[in-house]
């Protein structure tokens, strides 16, 4: 058999390759011939076909059938064969193949060979593919190298030992006594694998951490070597760029911050060199810039000194000056993270940061806007906002959402004055409106509601506002509520803090008709609209074209805006001796959360819940979003959301589908009450009061309630029984039983339910959430609802599951509770 090509002519023949089929072509071919070689047992030649494996691993090309080959390498006597061996396990094998077991003995004997090369070849082998059981077995010889005097061998022996430490971390005490002596070499690659090793152990074990501050007293010994590494002279064997061996400095500046974290003493011994590393390290170079940030995040992470903490941030100041972008980008993350800490020491670089953005990338731009609105205070919020609503104006769209909310935030935190923060709000609202949150509106209503002295100037500023621009939703939103509430004192003229205009009423009604008609407004928009020209009926004399506007609506398309316009019908007609008491001006708002997670907002007459995640309540196995989907339910005012004990897993679907499902439940009450937690300690007892010393089913006394059918629709069929609780007679226990018709099984069924508020309702976890086909079985699931003013009982629910592969939802409505149920 004629000898192999070398690995030199195979990457040139492969490099001639035109086409990746070319280069397919020509790698399945050598793979062919050295299959033949490996199964010859080709011994001379071995080496080289290994080699050649390995180029091929290294394109992308499967070599696994090399792994055998590499280990009778390992078992050679020649160097060559073994340097190959060696390369090969690291690169094909890992400890997820049994196949590196093999080698366990072939490095057990390296480790003891007499040539300090074959020694290391096996060092680098265990640290770099050594599995756990590989690890104990040889852990006695890696210490036994750490301890010689051969400081080639005793390097890659604290490597080695850094990865025996991951993989067993219990064999950490092994190589204490081995750390004793490892600082007072000379040799700077063990000085820097034997900091890398103490970096390890102290960060694996906090006894570690305290043995070596306390026993082996290692900051003085770090220090010290740092000290030296700063005044010694010129040495070419460690220069880099000028300075002394910057990658020691950095590993010993890491390992200093971590004995000095929550340290007083290590604190105290290590604050002189880092001041004398922030002071002599020379910054026009990019390997000064390495050391002084390890330093600066060594300054901030132990106890230092105030004035070192100052010197830390202006170091993080000088950065910002620099043309390299990372160095920037690294000093405004940093900056950042210190400026809760030393908020005065990051203020004096504020005009700086400001600078930075009007930076070309975007990533600095980002992160100096973040850190420009953690300087906002109440002394510079003037200056701040001007240059942040600046930047708003000619930022990217991807940062307006960000930017205005936080305007929004610091506005409301640090405002000097009512006027100020209504101006820099309306301002944010008419240059970024389309990129403002949800409930930036209900809170400028808010804010304009309670400030009763600004009334007549905020509605002339906002009408002018709509006059410019009906493009931003959310500016015409503010402003058709305000028209509709002080519509009279536009027209009345009495704005005391800058000139008032002249404004008839027939104007007003002009810009709020044409709201109506605009292709510009959404839904919402003229549903404001609508409602404000309704108040306007009762601050205006032109009642007449008021009733005309409000009636061409009441068969409009748009559902909600025709349920609108005939309610308000509805209210000329019928009940218009109500009319000027219903539309009266609103009184002064507060937001008030209840004894839940539910805030209330009141905008426009109408009360909006904005559910805010509970915080005590237990996880639950389903998606966050469909654990919110009863909660989306509650868009109107008066029903109560019901949070289920347990859930089955379902797969996530949109989050609003249940939106004004109880909007025409329509019951009197008081406010919507917080979501029926699961866990009796957390909320009151509504629902188990008396019952909390007693298993969850027992005293449920069977009455004489006839059973209902709920639903009986696709072939999913839902059966209500009745019980009442001996202890508390308000409470209604009804067990729902599904049952199915059809041929297949209904899979991932989930029952909802919601009840008006004057209801309160606990929904248990179902019996299971697939229901059998053919009837062959049931579902079942315990509902609680308690009724204390003995109400008729109704109730909203939703069905959802999935048959044959495909999703089904439905809703339904159940008002035909037996009286029984509920008297």
């Amino acid at each position: 058999m004629p000898a192999p090509i070398r690995l030199r002519e195979l990457i040139r023949t492969i490099r001639t390759a035109r086409t990746q089929a070319e280069e397919r072509e020509m790698i399945q071919k050598e793979c062919a011939a050295i299959r033949s070689s490996f199964r010859e047992e080709d011994n001379t030649y071995r080496c080289r076909n290994v080699a050649k494996l390995l180029y091929m691993h290294m394109l992308g090309y499967p070599a696994h059938f090399g792994q055998l080959e590499c280990l009778k390498l390992i078992a050679s006597q020649k160097f060559t064969d073994k340097r190959i061996g060696y390369l090969g396990a690291m690169l094909l094998l890992d400890e997820r193949q049994d196949v590196h077991l093999l080698m366990t003995n072939c490095i057990k004997n390296d480790l003891n060979h007499s040539t300090q090369y074959v020694q290391g070849l096996a060092l680098c082998t265990l640290g770099c593919m050594g599995s756990s059981e590989m690890c104990r077995d040889l852990a006695g010889e890696v210490e036994k190298l750490l301890k010689t005097s051969n400081s080639y061998l005793r390097k890659k022996a604290a490597l080695c030992a850094v990865h025996v430490i991951r993989k067993v971390p219990e064999l950490m005490e092994m190589f204490l006594p081995a750390t004793k002596n490892l600082l007072s070499e000379k040799n700077h690659g063990v000085l820097h694998t034997s900091v890398v090793l103490l970096t390890e152990m102290c960060e694996r074990s906090p006894d570690m951490l305290s043995h070596f501050r306390k026993n082996e007293k290692l900051v003085p010994q770090l220090v010290r070597i740092l000290k030296n590494l700063i005044m010694s002279g010129y040495s070419p064997e460690h220069d880099v760029s000028g300075i002394s061996d910057p990658f020691l400095q950095v590993r010993i500046l890491r390992l200093l911050r971590i004995l000095g974290k929550s340290d007083d003493d290590s604190s105290e011994a290590m604050n002189d060199i880092l001041a004398q590393v922030a002071t002599n390290t020379e910054t026009s170079k990019n390997v000064g810039n390495a050391i002084l940030y390890e330093t600066v995040l060594t300054i901030m992470d132990i106890k230092s000194e105030s004035g070192l903490r100052v010197l830390a941030i202006n170091i993080l100041g000088r950065f910002l000056l620099n043309n390299d972008k990372n160095i920037r980008y690294v000093a405004l993350t940093s900056l950042l993270k210190t400026v809760q800490t030393d908020h005065n020491a990051v203020q004096r670089h504020r005009s700086t940061i400001v600078d930075c953005l009007k930076d070309l990338d975007v990533s600095i731009k980002r992160r100096a806007m973040e850190l420009s609105f953690a300087l906002v205070n109440g002394n510079n919020i003037r200056g701040m906002m001007k240059e942040l609503l600046y930047f708003l104006d000619s930022c990217d769209p991807e940062f307006k959402a960000d930017c205005a909310s936080g305007v929004f935030l610091a506005a409301e935190k640090y405002a000097p004055s009512k006027r100020w923060h209504i101006d820099t709000i309306m301002r944010v609202l008419t240059t970024a409106g389309s990129y403002v949150r949800d409930d930036s509106v209900p809170n400028l209503i808010q804010l304009i509601t309670n400030s009763v002295e600004m009334h007549a100037y905020t509605v002339q500023r906002l009408y002018k506002a709509l006059l410019d621009d009906i493009s931003q939703q959310p500016l015409v939103q503010v402003a058709s509520w305000c028209i509709g509430e002080y519509g009279d004192l536009l027209v009345s003229g009495q704005c005391e803090e800058e000139e008032p205009i002249q404004v008839t009423e027939d104007e007003v009604l002009d810009v709020l008709e044409g709201l109506l008609v605009s292709n510009l407004s959404t839904p919402v928009t003229r549903g404001y609209s609508l409602t404000a020209i309704m108040k306007l009926s009762t601050r205006f004399s032109g009642v007449n074209r008021i009733k005309k506007v409000v009636s061409i609506y009441g068969s409009s398309i748009d559902v909600e805006l025709q349920q609108r316009a005939v309610e308000y019908n509805a209210l000329f007609k019928k009940y218009d001796h109500m009319r000027p008491a219903l539309l009266e001006r609103m009184p002064i708002m507060e937001k008030t959360a209840t004894n839940g997670p539910t805030e209330i907002v009141q905008t426009n007459g109408e009360t909006e819940p904005s559910v805010v995640e509970p915080k005590h309540l237990p996880p639950v196995t389903q998606p966050a979003n469909q654990a919110n989907d009863l909660l989306d339910l509650l868009g109107g005012n008066d029903v109560v959301p019901v949070i289920q004990t347990t859930m089955p897993t379902k797969p996530a679907s949109a989050g609003g589908e249940l939106l004004d499902l109880l909007g025409d439940l329509s019951l009197s009450g008081g406010p919507a009450t917080a979501p029926a937690s699961s866990v009796p300690t957390s909320q009151p007892s509504f629902l188990l009061d008396g019952l909390s010393s007693q298993p969850l089913f027992n005293d449920i006394a069977a009455a004489a309630i006839p059973p209902m059918t709920a639903y009986n629709k696709n072939g999913l069929k839902i059966d209500f029984t009745f019980e009442r609780a001996n202890p508390n007679p308000n409470v209604a226990v009804i067990t729902i039983h599904a049952s199915n018709s059809t041929e297949a099984d209904m899979t991932e069924f989930v029952f909802q339910a919601a009840v008006p508020k004057t209801f309160q309702l606990q929904l248990l976890s179902p019996s299971s959430n697939v229901v059998p086909a053919l009837n062959q079985g049931t579902v079942t699931q315990v509902i609680r609802v308690l009724n204390p003013q003995k109400q008729q009982l109704r109730m909203r629910i939703k069905l959802t599951y999935t048959l044959k592969g495909s999703p089904v939802q439905d809703l339904a409505e159940v008002n035909n509770f037996p009286a029984q149920s509920w008297q």
